[in-house]
């Protein structure tokens, strides 16, 4: 029995150590970024309100993305956790923590959602805690190739997954496909079959392409094959240092991947939430807005803003 012990409080300590290692690093890496303070989002959307009969969306924060499409309504990579990373002996996260409240509270909309995309399995954008609380057997979930797995003790009614260009129909008549991006999809450095995707999604003949999380790639002229796309959510954060651009596209490499798609506007994504690189969280909508020819097709500036527009095939 003394050897049971033994090896049990062995490998506690072991735990301890590598969890003390992983946190000093983490607080190491940390010390020279921005520390802005917490903020409320400018506004809170009310869902309940979205009309069905019209295309609504509104940024919750990072690459959540409500969007109540003629009745369907869609969520993107949902994060709701005021800290995302590494969970430590089930006592604590070790990652970043949120700078601005989502603008939804996941009880705004649980048992709410038909359809959750998710681009990948980064903690930013895949997060456990976030999804453990919107799980709905009403709910269906389309997921990168290989992420589905962490999903297998979810009550959620469908869990697909895509990958290169493949494409779904769901049973409520919402079409996904996948579109390819320059990301990587390792959840933990083994993770090598886990996926990364962006996705257009297609109902009632209005196209939204959500991009995920991506580094520049020119693949997204290919979009303009698919007819006219009404709304392109791209991200515009996590640039500097310039090394983190093999990943991560700037803002100005945002609008020319916009106009590369021929969408008519513009959602920016993935900043202004959580600290994931050097640059100043106001610096990528001032770039944006720096290049963007015409402001008019910037959707939103600020967390809780709200979209609604009319299809283009109707103007």
């Amino acid at each position: 029995m003394n050897w049971i012990v033994w090896l049990v409080v062995s490998l506690f300590l072991v735990a301890a150590a590598i969890a003390w290692i992983i946190l000093h690093l983490f607080r190491r890496w940390r010390r020279d970024l921005p520390n802005p303070p917490y903020r409320q989002p400018a506004q809170r959307p009310r869902p309940d309100e979205f009309s069905d009969d019209e295309v609504t969306v509104c940024w919750v924060g990072h690459s959540t993305v409500y969007i109540n499409f003629y009745g369907l309504r869609i969520l993107t990579d949902p994060v709701f956790s005021d800290r995302v990373g590494l969970r430590v002996l089930r006592l604590f996260t070790v990652g970043v923590k949120r700078h601005t409240a989502p603008a939804l509270r996941p009880e705004d909309i649980s048992g709410k959602v038909d359809v959750i995309l998710l681009s990948h399995a980064h903690m930013d954008h895949f997060d456990i805690p976030s999804l453990r609380k919107l799980q709905s057997s009403a709910t269906q979930v389309v997921t990168a190739t290989g992420t589905g797995r962490l999903l297998r003790r979810f009550t959620f009614s469908a869990v697909t997954e895509l990958g290169g260009r493949d494409r779904i129909q769901l049973d409520n008549g919402l079409a996904v496909t996948a579109v390819p991006v320059r990301h990587w999809g390792n959840r933990f450095p083994w993770n090598r079959g886990y996926g990364y995707t962006g996705y257009l999604i297609s109902y009632r003949g209005v196209q939204i392409f959500f991009a995920g999380d991506t580094a520049y790639t020119p693949g997204f002229t290919d979009l303009k094959s698919v007819g006219a796309i009404d709304l392109a959510l791209i991200p515009i954060g996590a640039y500097s240092p310039d090394a983190y651009q093999g990943n991560h596209c700037t803002p100005e490499q945002a609008w020319q991947m916009f106009e590369d798609s021929g969408a008519r506007f513009l959602a920016p994504i993935h900043w202004d939430t959580f600290v994931l690189s050097d640059e100043p969280i106001d610096e990528p909508i001032k770039r944006l807005q720096k290049v963007a020819p015409d402001q008019a097709q910037i959707v939103w500036r600020r967390h809780g803003d709200v979209f609604r527009f009319i299809p283009q095939q109707n103007d």
